[in-house]
C-alpha cells in the first residue's frame, strides 16, 4: 500500500475518534412543525397543531430508518390496527382538568356518538384543548437539539385553565445509535385553582408501531423494570416501561425511563396490550388501584414537574440494557425547569 492510501486509511479510522463522526442535528420551523433531522435524514417532527387538540411528536424515525410509533389518524397504513383516533403518536393529555377533556379528541367523539347527535354535543361540551402558546426555543446545539414550548390547556369556551412548559431535548448515544428524547414537563397554575382529576386517561403517551403491540402476535412484548410483563404490567408503578418486537423483520423496542426526581416517581403505567403506554402520575386509584386519590389540585403560582427519557433503541430491553440506561438518567440531576 502506497503512502498516500495509509494516510487516507489512518484519516478514517481516527475521525470517530475525534469526534467528527458525531451525529449532527438541523432544525427547521414552519406554522405547522418544528422539524428535526440527523444528518439530513428526518428524525421526528412537532406537531403545533392541526386536525387534534394537541401538539405530539409524529413520525419518529428510530435507529435503522425505523418508524417507531404508529402513523394512524395521522395517515393510513395497512396492516395497522385503527383505533383511539386521540393515540397521535407521542404526547401528553388528560381527560379531566376540571372536569374538561384534553385526552380525546372530536374523531374520537364522534366515534363514539355513534351517530347520536345528542350525546356528540354533550361529549362537545367538555372538550378542551392544549395549544402551544409560543416556542421559547428551537435550535440545533451540534450533536443535539433543543425544543422549549409554553401551552396553555383550554376548556371548550377557549378560558384558560392551566399552563405548562416543556423541554425536549433530543440526540443519539454514539455508543449504541440509540434515539433518545428527554422530556421535563412543567405544570404551573395560573387561574385561581385548577384540578387535574385522578383519571384513567391521562398522562405522559406513546402509541407504539402496531407490530411490536402484544396484540399483533408478531412477537410483541412489554417489559418493567420490576418484572412484570405484558398484561400484568397494566396499573403498577416501575421505574421504566419498554414495548419492544419486530419492525420490518428486526426487533426494535420504545422505553420510557421515569426521573427519580419527577412527581411521583415511580409512576404507575397504563400499559396496553394494543400498543399505548402512558407514565400516568395522576391515577393512584383509577390505574394503580391505590386507597389515596391521586388529584392534583394547583393553586395560582404552585407548580410541579414530570421527567422522562424516551429511548427508541435495537433490540429487546436486555438487548439494549434498558436497566443500565436507566441508572444513567437517575444519577444525572434533576434537568432544568
Amino acid at each position: 500500500m502506497n503512502p498516500k492510501s495509509l494516510f487516507l486509511l489512518a484519516v478514517g479510522v481516527c475521525l470517530p475518534f475525534l469526534g467528527l463522526a458525531d451525529s449532527q442535528f438541523t432544525v427547521e420551523k414552519s406554522d405547522r412543525a418544528v422539524t428535526f433531522k440527523i444528518d439530513g435524514e428526518l428524525f421526528t417532527e412537532y406537531v403545533l397543531g392541526g386536525e387534534g387538540n394537541k401538539p405530539y411528536f409524529w413520525p419518529v424515525i428510530g435507529p435503522d430508518g425505523k418508524a417507531m410509533t404508529r402513523a394512524y389518524p395521522m395517515k393510513d397504513v395497512p396492516g395497522e390496527k385503527q383505533d383511539h383516533p386521540h393515540h397521535r403518536s407521542f404526547y401528553f393529555g388528560h381527560q379531566f382538568i376540571n372536569n374538561i377533556d384534553t385526552w380525546h379528541e372530536l374523531a374520537t367523539l364522534k366515534e363514539k356518538a355513534k351517530g347520536d347527535e345528542q350525546k356528540l354535543a354533550a361529549s362537545l361540551k367538555i372538550l378542551g384543548k392544549t395549544e402551544v402558546s409560543k416556542i421559547q426555543r428551537a435550535e440545533s446545539l451540534g450533536d443535539h437539539a433543543i425544543l422549549e414550548t409554553s401551552n396553555v390547556y383550554r376548556d371548550s369556551e377557549g378560558k384558560p385553565m392551566l399552563e405548562d412548559d416543556r423541554t425536549f431535548t433530543l440526540r443519539v448515544d454514539p455508543a449504541t445509535g440509540a434515539r433518545l428524547i428527554d422530556v421535563v414537563l412543567t405544570f404551573r397554575g395560573t387561574e385561581e385553582t385548577v384540578t387535574l382529576s385522578d383519571a384513567k386517561d391521562a398522562g405522559f403517551s406513546i402509541r407504539v408501531a402496531h407490530s411490536i403491540c402484544v396484540e399483533a402476535k408478531e412477537g410483541g412484548r412489554i417489559a418493567t423494570s420490576e418484572g412484570k410483563f405484558d398484561g400484568e404490567a397494566w396499573g403498577t408503578r416501575a421505574k421504566w416501561c419498554d414495548f419492544n418486537g419486530p419492525i420490518d423483520g428486526k426487533t426494535m423496542g420504545v422505553a420510557i425511563l421515569n426521573h427519580p426526581s419527577s412527581f411521583r416517581y415511580p409512576t404507575p403505567w397504563h400499559a396496553r396490550t394494543y400498543g399505548l403506554f402512558t407514565a400516568n402520575p395522576f391515577g393512584l386509584k383509577s390505574v394503580a388501584k391505590e386507597e389515596t386519590d391521586g388529584a392534583v389540585v394547583l393553586k395560582k403560582g404552585e407548580s410541579f414537574t414530570l421527567r422522562y427519557r424516551v429511548i427508541f433503541h435495537r433490540g429487546d430491553e436486555k438487548a439494549a440494557d434498558i436497566e443500565k440506561a436507566f441508572t444513567a438518567y437517575a444519577a444525572e440531576p434533576p434537568a432544568a425547569k
